[in-house]
């Protein structure tokens, strides 16, 4: 059900903490966030030279008192953002297969971007949902209104991981389809190549969207303690393979940690947000620190 996706009592303690824009964002209706366009918001944002037509209540007069020179104040103008999620639910989303809650990886993705989507809307943003795996190709497109967030919420819950993934080729889809600069937030797990990735990354941001991933892992898929032989099943494709633990655990974690150092690399060289999740953590502390980075990040940045 949808009202299992939000916490109230973690959803009022986020609601202190503000979802920022890394970047300026184009919008449709006034709201909180930096836009490209100069209006007339309470931020200063440069001077510029007096052209006729200009309104002259914006004229700053000490300026021309000194240069005798008619010179106008701009400001940054605030916009609406439009926060658009990306779910991966694919088969390898199902894990672990026993878990519930957030300590599932799939329960986990929906309960992050529920709360994501509750507090963008409550500050008037616009939510969009993109729920992308083998027996999914739902898009919902930005828009603003408690009865959009409603649905949004609706079709968030019903996602059910099956198959193989399609989140790379979602994510170029995105890029190309979301017309104006959004947040666009993916939670996966990532099981793909970190090269085929960062293409992925590279068409979001030459699209100038302000991109943000939360990867989605389980300790035992890092550490691999077992000591007894396990039967291993590929959730996406369906195979399965008796393997002893004490004869690969070694090899596994090389590759792994290779791995995560070449998601770091991309990472980096795409400037996007980045969040490693454990699905032990809770997903409220999770975002208390996604979203108090961003902010920090843009005080610092104005």
């Amino acid at each position: 059900m949808a009202a299992d996706l939000i916490d109230p009592a973690e959803l009022s303690r986020l609601m202190a903490l503000p979802l920022n824009a890394r970047q300026a964002m184009l919008g449709t209706v006034s709201g909180r966030h930096r836009s490209p366009v100069k209006g007339s918001s309470i931020e200063f944002a440069q001077y510029r030279k007096y052209v006729p037509g200009d309104d002259t209540r914006r004229l700053d007069w000490r300026t021309w008192g000194r240069t005798d020179r008619y010179y106008i104040k701009e400001f940054e103008a605030d916009t609406n953002l439009r926060l658009c999620l990306i779910v991966d639910a694919s088969g390898s989303m199902n894990f672990p297969d026993h878990a519930e809650g957030s300590r599932h990886r799939m329960g986990f993705a929906r309960q992050l971007g529920g709360t994501l989507a509750h507090l963008a809307a409550r500050q008037g943003d616009a939510v969009g949902l993109w729920g992308v795996g083998a027996a999914h190709r739902e898009r919902i497109p930005a828009r603003r209104g408690p009865s959009h967030l409603g649905l949004v919420m609706e079709r968030l819950a019903d996602l059910r991981p099956e198959g193989g993934t399609t989140i790379l080729e979602s994510m170029h889809a995105a890029a190309e389809e979301i017309r104006q600069r959004a947040l666009v937030v993916v939670a996966s797990d990532f099981f793909v190549p970190p090269e085929e990735l960062k293409e992925a990354l590279q068409h979001l941001r030459f699209r100038r969207h302000d991109v943000a991933l939360f990867h989605l892992l389980d300790p035992v898929e890092i550490d691999f303690n077992m000591e007894r032989p396990a039967r291993f099943l590929d959730v996406e494709e369906g195979e399965s393979m008796l393997v002893d633990p004490s004869l690969i655990s070694r090899r596994y974690r090389e590759v792994v940690h290779s791995y995560l150092e070449h998601m770091d690399a991309v990472v980096r060289e795409t400037a996007v947000d980045y969040q490693r999740v454990m699905l032990t953590e809770r997903p409220a502390d999770v975002l208390a620190s996604f979203l108090l980075s961003r902010l920090q990040r843009g005080r610092g940045g104005r």
